[in-house]
């Protein structure tokens, strides 16, 4: 049951600042319950919970993290079709992608869960004392990763589930052994409350302190900076715009202790396509790129937003695909008001740009909706070498197509690009013999390089980046999903001749946890 209330000190905690409501986008009608933004002493008590929390939970064995994360995963799936229905409703999202990231977010939590269980994740390392060594002797020292302390988490707009109340962030900051406090999107404030309750029951049920998890509703520049700037909040995660990701970056700065932030924020992933490919598959290029730029309403952050083609008449055959697709295609609604009025907005100040053509663009919708057209536009390379402006991200179904004209200009145009979360490139085996150079490039540019696919899609498993260097993220050394993630929530701490029985039990001499660890620079489960 939706109580319109956010969730503090394991109990519903009514709000007492500025009402909102969710918007139906499809129906374009608001939604009952009416949330209202927690007060800033509210944001307080839970920053201060969460400290008193991290005491217990930090020390909980990992079997123990293991279990309260699979909790968290099979209450979810016990309310996965209320979930799917609301979150429907709240984004216009369809049910099949919705089902699909129900079943993302219980996987990824089960998959930390398996992480910490087995605990090698923790990288003991453990360099025994050597009194007899000449000309110094060497004092016993162990190192391993420790929680960092209480994680401000902000969901997302675009991903009400997988990068939200339970998503990635907090799946992660849970498993190193952090409290999470998770301001809501109020995108989806029920399906954010929803899940909510499920965690906070979890909390119950496995008998942690009621300050290990809290959900706050509230407005970014009162209660978001708050919580940034609270003393005992250690880390951000944060999924979203460049603007609001800076805003809070800047916030964690000043503090008179600075922390970090892990921001995900802008991204217009470059979709490369090389001669041989061009030659031999263009349709089925021009319809692979057509679905992922368009996937979603373009609401992706690994949206292919800028098309790089040379200038042959292969490239204006999938130009023409390219092309027709779009003027086809229906407008579909946006995640909300604000989100369509930028993509409207954007979309209409290029089409009066100078230099900008416009290949196709589906019919629009008629004033009050939400609904978005597919636009597809095209520049020269000189114009965006001229104007780097033009590859800044658009957040919603259009793609920008430049046109190259031989490999030195595609190393150029590369070499001038900003930090990205995805490159894609699509060639022969020849092809892609032949572009070490750019692939040279790309990596210095994005966090996950792609050959003859499409980046959206993001698989949750050990080996995955979904990051990059700035401004995709504010920390291009870190991932937001994957495995990985879990150590933008731990800091090593070194232990110098402890005995015993006063190490944490990952550095103990038998290794009572049989895990993997570094001993005078060999990985084993041995004991020392």
């Amino acid at each position: 049951m939706l109580l319109g209330q956010s969730i503090l000190n394991g109990e519903p905690r009514e709000g007492t600042g500025a009402a909102f409501q969710a918007f139906d986008p499809t129906a374009g009608t608001r939604l009952d319950p009416v949330y209202h933004s927690v007060s800033i002493d509210d944001v307080d008590t839970a920053a201060r919970l969460a400290d008193d929390a991290f005491a217990t939970y930090s020390k909980l064995p990992g079997a123990d993290k293991a279990g309260f994360l699979r909790h968290i995963a099979a209450g979810i799936e016990s309310i996965a079709a209320d979930l799917v229905e609301r979150a429907h409703h709240e984004t216009a999202l369809p049910k099949p992608r919705l089902q699909g990231e129900v079943g993302r977010t219980v996987n990824q939590l089960r998959l930390f869960a398996q992480v910490v269980e087995e605990g090698s994740w923790a990288m003991a390392r453990i360099d025994p004392a050597q009194p007899d060594r000449k000309p110094l002797p060497r004092a016993d020292i162990r190192s391993v990763l420790r929680p960092i302390g209480p994680v401000a988490v902000f969901g997302s707009s675009n991903f009400p589930l997988a990068f939200s109340v339970a998503g990635g962030d907090t799946a992660s900051a849970f498993a190193a052994g952090n409290p999470v406090i998770v301001k809501a999107h109020s995108a989806h404030p029920g399906t954010s409350e929803m899940v909510g309750q499920v965690i906070c029951n979890s909390v119950k049920e496995c008998g942690l302190p009621p300050g290990t998890f809290a959900l706050i509703f509230g407005s970014g520049a009162l209660v978001g900076s708050a919580l940034v700037e609270h003393p005992s909040i250690k880390a951000v995660g944060f999924t979203g715009s460049l603007h609001a990701g800076r805003s809070l970056m800047q916030l964690a700065a000043a503090r008179p202790e600075p922390i970090p932030c892990y921001m995900e924020m802008s991204s217009t992933n470059p979709f490369i396509v090389l001669p041989e490919a061009l030659r031999t598959r263009a349709p089925q290029i021009a319809e692979g790129l057509f679905g992922s730029f368009t996937l979603g309403v373009g609401q992706f952050c690994t949206k292919p937003g800028l098309v790089f083609l040379p200038r042959d008449e292969n490239a204006d055959a999938l130009i023409a695909g390219l092309r027709a697709r779009v003027e086809q295609a229906s407008a579909s609604p946006m995640l909300t008001e604000g989100i369509y009025k930028s993509y409207k907005s954007l979309v209409a100040e290029r089409q009066q740009l100078g230099g900008v053509e416009v290949l196709g663009l589906a019919t629009p919708e008629p004033a009050g909706s939400v609904n978005a057209p597919p636009a597809l536009f095209q520049i020269s390379a000189s114009e965006l070498l001229r104007e780097p402006e033009l590859a800044k991200e658009i957040f919603g179904p259009s793609a920008l197509v430049i046109r190259y004209a031989n490999h030195q200009e595609l190393l150029t145009l590369a070499s001038s690009l900003e930090g990205q979360l995805t490159a894609t490139l699509h060639g022969t085996d020849a092809d892609i013999a032949a572009s070490a150079d750019l692939i040279a490039i790309l990596e210095r540019k994005a966090g996950r390089l792609i050959v003859n696919g499409y980046p959206t899609g993001v698989e949750v498993c050990h080996a995955m980046v979904h990051g990059g260097p700035y401004p995709a993220t504010s920390d291009s050394r870190t991932t937001s999903v994957g495995t990985q993630a879990i150590y933008r929530f731990a800091r090593p701490v070194c232990y110098q001749d402890f005995p015993q029985a006063a190490l944490p039990d990952e550095l103990k001499n038998e290794n009572p946890l049989g895990i993997l660890r570094l001993v005078n620079g060999e990985f084993t489960r041995d004991p020392v």
